[in-house]
């Protein structure tokens, strides 16, 4: 099968042959429609992801959606012909998604929701399992809560405003000021972080009380501005990048709580794969529902253009998720 290699960090990504998978136990052999790109792919590329363990040479991308091709011994639930989506491969040893096939954990898999096309479906679950993890498994969030979500015209914040919103909440959501129009058209009310200070967005938006959630996607001093933003006693903080050195004072003065979200773990680890499974699902039914839509950019990749996919990843001028087409 055809495939995108990396052979040393820092170095071009190749396309060429390699051996085609088969299914092992409790694996399905899935045949790739499209993967889904991510920051991380372009940092584990570059040498800069020590946290994803990833050994060379490897197969990278996170994210996949397409159709199974076979099962192996135990996996029930799945058949040869479901079209399926999930986060798979891409760190540690495990092979990634750019390439034409993939022998994957079935339990990380989810059926595609019919309402998304291939293309859709690849460019959601490391965002969605992100905002998932952190939203509802950590902060539990509910109807009546004021939710600010830091970076929300990004990937994971994006999909966090709209899980946010199903789920009852009164959305907010930082951006610059060109994006605010993308977490508005998502149902936020937008903050433009440049030209309003934590102290005012809170008075304006809570009343000075601070907000019940905050979700933060950018991490560094967006992470301390977050300590800051929520509600004292009862108010959560949850990080999908908090790995620098901050000071907890502001959190502790307000007696309020703080939660971490590091996604890759079940893949790193096998730990709670069964647990990313059901919240793909989750994803497939607010899909299915109408409150899920992912955005796209417009332009289009192929196996053969990964080096310019990552580039625009890289860029910062993406206007919606990057996918490769492989099929």
């Amino acid at each position: 099968m055809r495939a995108v290699v990396l052979e040393e960090f820092g170095s071009p990504l190749v396309l060429r042959d390699i051996e085609k998978p088969t299914a092992g136990p409790g694996q399905a052999l899935v045949r790739i429609g499209a993967s889904g790109v991510n920051p991380l792919d372009a940092k584990i590329r570059a040498g800069k992801a020590a946290h994803a363990r990833r050994t060379l040479p490897a197969v990278l991308g996170l994210d996949l959606a397409g159709v199974v091709e076979e099962v192996g011994a135990g996996v029930d639930g799945l058949a040869p012909g479901d079209e399926v989506f999930g986060m798979t491969g891409g760190v540690g040893d495990l092979q990634g998604s750019l390439a034409e096939y993939a022998a994957v954990d079935a339990r990380l898999l989810a059926r595609k929701p019919s309402s998304l096309g291939v293309r859709e479906a690849a460019a959601l679950p490391l965002v969605f399992i992100t905002a998932w993890e952190g939203l509802v498994d950590r902060a539990r969030v509910r109807a009546g809560q004021k939710v600010l979500v830091h970076g929300g015209a990004g990937g994971i914040g994006q999909v966090a405003v709209q899980i946010a919103r199903a789920r009852g909440a009164e959305v907010f959501a930082t951006a610059s000021a060109p994006r605010l129009s993308v977490v508005e058209g998502l149902g936020a009310t937008p903050i433009d972080y440049a030209a309003t200070s934590v102290d005012e967005y809170v008075a304006e938006h809570t009343g000075g009380e601070g907000f019940d959630v905050v979700l933060d996607t950018v991490g560094g001093p967006v992470l301390d501005a977050s300590f800051n933003a929520v509600r004292t006693y009862t108010g959560h903080v949850v990080s999908a990048l908090g790995w620098g050195t901050h000071s907890l004072a502001p959190l502790s003065f307000r007696g309020a709580s703080y939660s971490g979200v590091f996604t890759l773990l079940p893949l790193l680890t096998g730990r709670g794969r069964e647990h990313h499974g059901e919240i793909m699902r989750e994803a497939a039914a607010l899909a299915e529902a109408g409150g899920l839509t992912p955005v796209l950019d417009p332009r289009r990749f192929a196996l053969t253009d990964v080096a310019d996919a990552h580039a625009a990843v890289e860029s910062g001028t993406a206007r919606g998720r990057i996918v490769v087409d492989v099929a």
